[in-house]
């Protein structure tokens, strides 16, 4: 285990992986962070909300397009680009915190920003494809070991950047966004510009207007709704985590406890390289998200913030190996010439989904408080579930076309 990422880290180099680190940071930065900014100028969390989620909209549309790009002009000058813009535009909700705007002004700079800011770990897993095709080794178990450590990486980066948000925004919510702005700008371009971004160019990956180019095949549309559900998972159990925790008067610790869904994930995430290749990756889908409704359950009845700790750790276990081969899927099912465009549709999804299951979430909290607001967490997983089951055999079947 230890020895397989000994071998992926020394294919890629230590500031590979430091950098693509870092710079997927701003991502989850920013939604957070223009919430309380805009929320602390207006004094109204509604407009707060409105303007992360117009950036989460904007990401999810933006991202793919510069997936395309990516694909047809190489990741380097498309990050830079991407970089410089996204950091700008978070520089500029500073900047309107400032002026005496209408809260119009946040909405439409929130959205132009999310449309340029990048899916770091999107990239990062083209990437490692391309290593692996140069590697001298076993290729389908570098790339398994690859895409756990980057499923890993992004659920750190889900807990790490929104507390370091947090932690900033207690001195001042401006103080957090020009960080994020200033991660972004540094961290972006040093990943735009790491010698790997060479192998992604042109010449690494020619892009044709053949018919095999299309993206939005049947297969990748069930694994994108598949990545879609996990995202109104983490949307409404968030929710409900901030309504159980306000109902127990103590409000600070929904943070916490939503970090603990991550603590399990990333353990369980490290370990999946362990499974036995036997074990296909459409059987893996189905019985993983199979199971994350059965550990998910207990939320319908959870009453003390004590039981929804163990609850979150012990379904964590569940989480990044659905989204680690959700996204494993979406590499095996997408046309080389279209790699890109395909991973970032796919990251993309989350963010929708993330919006969809807060919001009725919310509305369900409001209604009866937590309880209600958790099954719209388990009902997301066990629409996730059937998708598995009724996209599985065509998924199955791209795979073994490519």
């Amino acid at each position: 285990m230890s020895g397989g990422y000994r071998r992926l880290f020394a294919l890629s180099g230590p500031s590979f992986v430091l950098v693509g680190f870092l710079a997927r940071l701003p991502q989850t930065m920013s939604q957070i962070g223009t919430l309380l900014l805009v929320a602390s100028v207006t004094g109204s969390f509604g407009v707060g909300g409105l303007c992360a989620g117009a950036l989460a909209i904007a990401n999810a549309v933006g991202a793919p397009i510069g997936g395309a790009l990516s694909d047809r002009y190489g990741q380097r000058r498309v990050l830079v680009v991407q970089s410089i813009g996204g950091a700008l535009g978070l520089a500029s909700l500073v900047l309107l915190a400032g002026l005496d705007v209408g809260w119009g002004w946040f909405v439409v700079a929130a959205a132009a920003t999310g449309t340029m800011i990048p899916l770091i770990g999107s990239l990062a897993r083209v990437r490692w494809r391309e290593l692996g095709d140069r590697a001298d080794t076993d290729r389908g178990r570098l790339l398994e070991t690859a895409f756990a450590y980057e499923g890993v990486a992004d659920e750190i980066g889900f807990v790490l950047g929104p507390a370091t948000v947090g932690v900033l925004a207690v001195i001042d919510p401006r103080l957090a966004m020009l960080v994020a702005a200033g991660t972004l700008l540094v961290f972006g371009l040093g990943f735009a510009l790491h010698p790997t971004a060479r192998l992604t160019g042109p010449g690494a990956r020619a892009f044709t207007e053949r018919a095999e180019t299309k993206v939005l095949t049947p297969a990748l549309l069930f694994v994108v709704a598949g990545v879609a559900c996990m995202g109104a998972v983490f949307g409404s159990i968030q929710t409900g985590t901030t309504a159980l925790a306000t109902a127990n008067g103590m409000p600070g610790l929904a943070g916490v406890l939503h970090g603990l869904l991550g603590v399990g994930s990333a353990v369980a995430g490290l370990l999946l390289p362990w499974l036995s290749p036997r074990w296909g990756h459409v059987l893996r889908w189905r019985l993983f998200t199979a199971g994350l409704i059965v550990l998910l359950l207990p939320l319908l009845v959870v009453g003390t913030l004590t039981t929804l700790a163990v609850l979150m750790i012990v379904a964590g276990f569940l989480v990044a190996p659905i989204l680690i081969n959700l996204f494993t899927l979406s590499e095996r099912v997408a046309p080389p010439a279209r790699l890109t465009t395909a991973m970032m549709l796919a990251n993309a999804m989350i963010g929708p989904g993330y919006a969809l299951g807060a919001a009725l979430a919310g509305g369900l909290a409001d209604w009866g408080g937590h309880n209600p607001a958790y099954a719209v967490t388990v009902g997301a997983a066990a629409v996730g579930s059937l998708i598995a089951l009724a996209g599985g055999r065509t998924v199955r079947a791209a795979m073994r076309s490519r």
